[in-house]
């Protein structure tokens, strides 16, 4: 003990003599004091119980409620008050407890303003909104006979322990709640699913249970883990675009509103990250945010900004954290659910139990009433003077009809008969009685019958739970996977980069200095400068490179096609060599030379080349000695691509005066393999889903959907595709495209060929009536499609009909109606194997070179079979690009 301590109780020893009074240690009183008000926060403010999913503010609103209950409506400041007499605290915390259980539309039936969980609108005050428990409330939640009561806090009234809940409603509603060094967050679930998953649960089988949100939009719950801690749910807001200038907003993610959405697309725009003309909210029993884009912006480009940059994409972690007898314990959704359908079936089994009781106690004393009656044991009672002599008679009297009665006879079973009227007597039914008496024996019987088949029992109840009130509770949230969104590859670029070569600065505040380019905050810039050095650095206001930058452009990562062409002289009096090569892994900030010696190199000639153009240049040599050819011309697509630090070819040991350009270059990098990812529905370069073939600079895709609407795109990984869509394909122009339609108009199929007449154009294939639909389409040279006629009355079915559809009509325009494919009526039409096609002979692309880059640009227009070695010399091996995963420092 210190010091200290020792004369603090020295000190309370001697005023305690003196005084006669008692010093206590804040200390102690902190431990103690904090431990009972953390219990307190924990156990009876901010984490429901598992048994019923309530907090206790929650089931005492509840409770309220059924204590008020008589069918009507009670304005919820009556409720409230009611309320104050279970809850310890003010009626703001009882009103707005209220308003978050009625607002999730599932136990409260609500008149009045209760708020818009989807703009954040609050509700009235609770003087002007009324309540009363749903029918579903009133059917699962009470039961006093088999409810636990305790004393309310001021010890005026029994409050319940728990409601004898018959439902996952904590997995229904959800929860959340923040106490001290202790949370919990579960996730809604589907009312449907969490019905069939407990059927499924009491049949033995599996299930998995997945959240479903209020506000709709769309959630990956590929790392969900169960709802239980380290889990995570992305969720999205549900967009599309109308048109080119136009995003509409439909869904938002859970946890936030139309207003919080609104307000980070504004900051976000305001920063520079995306770029808008202007927002409206048009929100009201459905959600409506317009988002109007500038003119030349891709609307598919800021769908993925808005998905990275704001709201519109939220991440949610779940925490399964409950009240299991006054301690918190952790778990997942799925146990939850367990522990709920079989608590579910002993409160069932209990409530059983308890009606078998009372029946059984109605026959017994049914059966002794027509005893007595029938008997007329009444009579026995004229002459007894006394009550006990009254009981006794009665008693004496019942005695020889009573072997068939399942209990014995109690003093309170005859002081009941005593009770009975003379004008029931008197009109007294033998047969009614008889009749009662056997309904009640049949009740019994299937009362035994559902306690020993209990487990039936209970997936009867979620059945019948299911057909009362699973009507419009659908899953309101998408699931599907989502594909990571590159922030730098969706950023709008909203400053400008300049550069001072001479000095070696490059920023955004050099704005005397020349130009570069558009850049963003987040993007890296890549630099060379005369002296032969590299560097990637962050964008900046100002940053020193190093002086005579000869190159500055935005660093994109692992970028395999822009290929640098290099002549250079490794130190100051090496020789010259050539080299050709990519840059994907680097270290941020760090300065790497472009040949083996550190000091006194030089590069003649560079070229930054998007598409591995390959140039032809013309070397210069300086007059020295008795050189005899001074001029020769290198062609780059002799050259190998290599990695980044290999040193390259000699071109020469002299001294070279200048390199010149003689003739431009073109992509010696071969055509892209572009796949399409189904799951995700993008597309994408690393292999990923179905092949859709191998695109050159001018090739595009051709996109048909459902509605009757096709277009031909650029293959951008970045391009979004309706759920409708039915055809995604490489786009051959002269390929005609086969449709089938129902045409409303005439009520006959129609079919039609054509070619897509504008590649930049969306188009309408099927013509607008109400009820025209497209039966199948077809981009194969000689369709085949084959006719299921109806079977006419009181005839045999017609054989089915195939058709050539090359030779049924010719290709039109578009826009042409086509030709009626049958008079008769059709019952289904299918598609056959198109006949055998030999389309022209094309050059066979070679194998792919992998390229991450967003579009196919149109320089991909030439490929060259193959890239031969020069025969100077080479260097020996050298290793790999150096790849830096220490840390931070490291772009990748």
């Amino acid at each position: 003990m210190s010091e200290e301590n020792e004369e603090l109780e020295n000190l309370g020893e001697g005023v305690e003599e003196q005084t006669t009074e008692t010093i206590t240690r804040v200390t102690g009183m902190y431990k103690e004091w904090f431990l009972d008000y953390a219990s307190y926060v924990i156990l009876e403010r901010a984490v429901p119980a598992i048994e019923d999913g309530f907090k206790p503010v929650q089931r005492r609103i509840m409770q309220s409620m059924k204590d008020l209950d008589d069918g009507r409506y009670n304005k919820v400041a009556n409720i409230v008050g009611h309320a104050m007499q279970y809850h310890p605290h003010g009626d703001a915390s009882i009103g707005d407890a209220m308003v978050q259980i009625g607002q999730k539309d599932l136990l409260i039936d609500m008149q009045g303003n209760w708020g818009n969980i989807l703009t954040g609108d609050p509700a009235a005050a609770s003087r002007y909104i009324e309540a009363r428990i749903s029918k579903f409330g009133l059917e699962v939640l009470f039961n006093p006979k088999i409810t636990e009561w305790q004393s309310s806090y001021d010890g005026r009234r029994k409050e319940p322990i728990n409601l004898p809940v018959k439902f996952p409603l904590l997995l229904a509603q959800g929860a959340e709640g923040i106490a001290v060094g202790l949370s919990t967050k579960v996730l809604p679930h589907n009312f449907v699913e969490l019905i069939e998953a407990s059927i499924k649960h009491l049949q033995g089988k599996r299930f998995k249970l997945y959240p479903d949100f209020p506000t709709g939009g769309a959630a990956d719950i590929s790392n969900y883990n169960d709802g239980m801690r380290g889990g995570k749910v992305r969720v999205r807001a549900k967009m599309h675009s109308p048109d080119k200038s136009t995003i509409v907003i439909t869904e938002i993610p859970f946890s936030t509103t139309t207003s919080t959405l609104i307000d980070s697309i504004l900051k976000a725009n305001e920063k520079g990250k995306i770029k808008i003309k202007k927002i409206e909210d048009n929100t009201a029993a459905n959600v409506e945010i317009m988002i109007h884009l500038p003119s030349g912006l891709s609307p598919d480009k800021t769908i993925d900004a808005l998905y990275a940059f704001t709201n519109c994409e939220v991440s949610i972690s779940p925490l399964g954290c409950v009240i299991e007898d006054n301690k918190p314990l952790f778990v997942g959704v799925s146990e939850m659910l367990r522990r709920s359908a079989d608590h579910t079936v002993e409160l069932l089994r209990a409530e059983l139990e308890i009606l078998l009781h009372e029946v059984e106690e109605q026959w017994h004393f049914a059966s002794l009433e027509r005893i007595f009656i029938e008997n007329r044991i009444y009579r026995d009672i004229e002459e007894e003077e006394t009550w006990e002599g009254v009981i006794s008679a009665i008693d004496k009297g019942l005695q020889p009809h009573i072997k068939h009665l399942k209990r014995t006879i109690t003093e309170e079973d005859i002081v009941r008969l005593t009770e009975i009227r003379i004008k029931r007597i008197s009109k007294f039914d033998i047969d009614k009685a008889q009749q009662k008496i056997d309904a009640l024996e049949d009740r019994i019987a299937e009362l035994k019958h559902n306690l020993e088949n209990l487990i039936q029992f209970a997936i009867d109840y979620f059945t019948k739970l299911l057909k009362d009130y699973g009507k419009d509770r659908e899953r309101k949230t998408e699931l599907k996977n989502f594909e990571d969104i590159v922030a730098s590859k969706v950023v709008i670029r909203n400053t400008k980069l300049y550069v001072n070569r001479e000095e070696g600065f490059v920023g955004t505040a050099l704005k005397r200095d020349e130009y570069v380019g558009d850049v963003s905050d987040i993007d890296d810039i890549i630099c060379f400068t005369k002296e032969g050095t590299m560097m990637v650095t962050k964008v900046d206001a100002k940053t020193f490179i190093g002086k005579n930058i000869v190159h500055v452009a935005v660093f994109k990562k692992k970028d395999k096609r822009t290929i640098y062409n290099v002549i250079y002289r490794d130190g100051k009096t090496g020789p010259s060599y050539i080299k050709r090569f990519a840059v994907t892994s680097v270290t941020r900030d760090r300065e790497y030379p472009m040949g083996k010696a550190e000091k006194g190199s030089q590069i003649h000639y560079f070229s930054s080349n998007p598409n591995g153009e390959a140039e032809i240049v013309t070397v210069n040599l300086r007059q020295q000695g008795s050189i005899k050819k001074l001029k020769w011309d290198i062609d780059f697509s002799d050259i190998l691509i290599k990695s980044r630090t290999s040193r390259g070819n000699q071109v020469t040991k002299y001294n070279i005066k200048k390199v010149e350009l003689k003739e431009e270059g073109v992509s010696t990098l071969k055509p892209r393999k572009i796949w399409f990812d189904d799951t995700v529905q993008r597309l994408n370069v690393d292999g990923r889903g179905e092949l859709l073939g191998e695109f050159r600079g001018e090739d595009r895709l051709l996109v048909a959907t459902q509605k009757g609407i096709i277009k031909t795109i650029i293959p951008e990984v970045t391009a979004r595709f309706d759920d409708d869509m039915i055809v995604l394909e490489k786009w051959i122009p002269n390929k005609p495209i086969t449709a089938i339609y129902f045409n409303g108009e005439r009520e006959l199929f129609y079919v039609k060929r054509f070619l897509i007449e504008n590649e930049e154009r969306e188009e309408d294939f099927v013509p607008e009536h109400e009820k025209s639909y497209l039966e199948v389409i077809s981009t194969d040279y000689k369709p085949v499609a084959e006719l299921v006629h109806v079977k006419p009355r009181g005839k045999e079915q017609p054989d089915n009909e195939q058709i050539l559809l090359e030779e049924f009509i010719a290709v039109k325009g578009i826009t042409a109606q086509g030709n009626m494919l049958t008079k008769s009526k059709i019952k289904q039409i299918n598609l056959l194997e198109p006949l055998p096609y030999q389309p022209e002979e094309t050059v066979p692309a070679q194998d792919l070179e992998v390229n991450h880059e967003e579009t196919i640009t149109k320089n991909d227009n030439e490929s060259l079979n193959s890239v031969k070695a020069t025969s100077e010399k080479i260097d020996p091996d050298l290793p790999d690009p150096e790849i830096d995963d220490t840390g931070q420092s490291s772009l990748f």
